[in-house]
């Protein structure tokens, strides 16, 4: 009966990570597509940013 409890706790534990680093993937590529689309669409370069959309 243990070793039953233990491998469907193993089960449940890969699967809620699973289930996080999907989520973490999706998140990832959000960020990645924002940063992407910040830098092709700069802001003039007359304010003294060089044409950086960000500060650092």
């Amino acid at each position: 009966m243990v070793p039953l409890l233990l491998v469907l706790l193993l089960a449940l534990i890969l699967f809620g990570a699973g289930f996080a680093l999907n989520v973490l993937w999706w998140v990832a590529i959000v960020v990645f597509v924002i940063w992407l689309l910040g830098f092709l669409v700069r802001p003039h370069s007359g304010t003294g940013s060089r044409g950086r959309w960000y500060r650092w």
